[in-house]
């Protein structure tokens, strides 16, 4: 499995270190709350709204250079919305590795 990184953050930054600090913050403070709402609309079974929610959260998969596993919550994305929650595991490893990498920023 690919792990989270910060080279898309870094390339973006140019060097730019206070622009770096500040699309952290943004990420320590919105994928929490992004993951809350997957996981309670997954608990209400609520497909479509928890497709909706992985759709926001495929941005923070892409900035957080997980490359594949974009391509991997689009498919789940595309499942949800087909109500089939085929690939659930997968994602939801992703997205508890997204959390860990973010907690140690």
């Amino acid at each position: 499995m690919e792990q989270p990184n910060l080279n898309y953050i870094n390339d973006l930054s140019g060097g730019n270190e206070e622009f770096k600090a500040k699309i952290i913050g943004i990420l320590k403070r919105e994928l929490p709350v992004e993951i809350g709402t997957y996981m309670e609309q997954m608990t209400l079974e609520d497909h479509s709204q928890a497709a909706q929610a992985v759709h926001k959260l495929k941005h923070k998969v892409s900035i957080l250079g997980l490359e594949k596993s974009y391509y991997l919550a689009s498919d789940y994305e595309d499942n949800l919305n087909d109500n089939s929650v085929a690939l659930k595991e997968d994602f939801e490893q992703i997205l508890k590795a997204m959390e860990e990498f973010v907690e140690q920023l």
